[in-house]
């Protein structure tokens, strides 16, 4: 098959994404539309938007990334977003589950008197895009409340709560994301272990910008079911075996492993490592906006440098869909939709 066949076969696989940012896939479309509720935060000129979004570094990409967050400051914006994420999702990138990565701390805000929302109304807010978003696209969502660990133990006693006292109906998992320097993940064992008792999935991030050791303590003592980049898992045999032996699933997002300096290149990317060593991956692209990319480009990044075929492409498209947290009614739909469609190109 050659590139261009493959691409356009990517472009049309029915997939599912594991690992992708509700503020951080806010694309400058939707931002524009944020930005005229609330002028004066980002550049309003379209041409002058784009090239705000244009990353030069991890600096800039915080810039970029906090100022859409402050664009987020009513459950209506919460809402737009949502579903118009939810739009390019299923119409862009061909998506039938996503299981979004929501940081509430961020929009509640409860350290701040002069913005925030009530958590009641965050939830409301993207219960009611997820079932708009499934009725009128198709796209199945599920949630996975994250702590914002810079934030420290206030954000995650507030995350806590959010996901305990207020958690909406598709809430699946318990995350941690924010910088990994100066963050040790000990620190929030007892949050996770409640999260956990509570029926929730313990899917924290580890290893992206710190070594193999951060991976084995999310594993031992955040009791990770899956690992959000775990990129430097590819420096310890020892762990290699570990995941590939417990089949747990690391999300790996190529392009933004690049873009935040956690591998210097494409070409350097550990994914080939992780797949030699039988550690199950999935594909995906975090913050796709501030990233450049998008799902589809993810994927032909992986084929390229996994040397795939229409069918290892297919298998990547059923690994997300089998390591996801979605019923399993779901997991059948959209595996048949995934077999359906490669039998119809041969």
């Amino acid at each position: 098959m050659t590139d261009a066949l493959l691409t356009d076969f990517i472009a049309g696989l029915p997939k599912a994404e594991l690992h992708v940012h509700h503020v951080g896939s806010a694309s400058p479309r939707i931002v524009a539309e944020l930005a005229a509720r609330h002028p004066g935060t980002v550049p309003e000129d379209p041409e002058a938007l784009r090239a705000f979004f244009e990353f030069r570094d991890f600096a800039h990409f915080i810039e970029v990334y906090l100022a859409v967050v402050d664009l987020v400051r009513t459950p209506e914006d919460v809402r737009l977003l949502t579903y118009e994420v939810a739009r390019e999702m299923a119409v862009g990138q061909r998506l039938r589950y996503a299981e979004l990565t929501c940081t509430p701390y961020t929009s509640v805000r409860p350290d701040r008197d002069d913005i925030g929302m009530p958590i009641e109304a965050y939830t409301e807010a993207i219960e009611d895009a997820r079932t708009a978003a499934e009725r009128d696209f198709g796209l199945v969502l599920r949630w996975i409340y994250d702590i914002p660990g810079e934030s420290g133990i206030p954000a995650a006693d507030a995350t806590l709560a959010y996901a305990l006292d207020h958690g909406p109906s598709a809430l699946v998992g318990f995350g941690l994301g924010g910088p990994e320097i100066g963050v040790p993940r000990a620190q929030f064992q007892p949050h996770f272990d409640a999260a956990r008792a509570a029926g929730l999935h313990s899917v924290p991030h580890a290893g992206e910008t710190t070594g193999p050791e951060t991976v084995w303590e999310a594993l031992r003592l955040l009791v990770a079911e899956r690992v959000g980049h775990g990129t430097s898992a590819a420096a310890d045999p020892a762990l290699l075996r570990h995941l590939a032996d417990e089949e747990i699933t690391l999300e790996v997002c190529p392009s933004s492993n690049v873009a935040t300096r956690a591998v210097a290149s494409l070409s350097e990317h550990p994914l080939s490592v992780f797949a030699e060593a039988g550690v199950p991956v999935t594909i995906n692209s975090d913050d796709p906006p501030m990233f450049g990319t998008t799902l589809n480009a993810e994927y032909a990044i992986a084929a390229d440098l996994l040397a795939l075929s229409s069918d290892g492409v297919a298998d990547l498209a059923r690994t997300a869909v089998r390591s996801s947290f979605a019923p399993p009614d779901v997991k059948s739909r959209v595996l048949g939709e995934i077999d359906d469609y490669v039998s119809g190109h041969p």
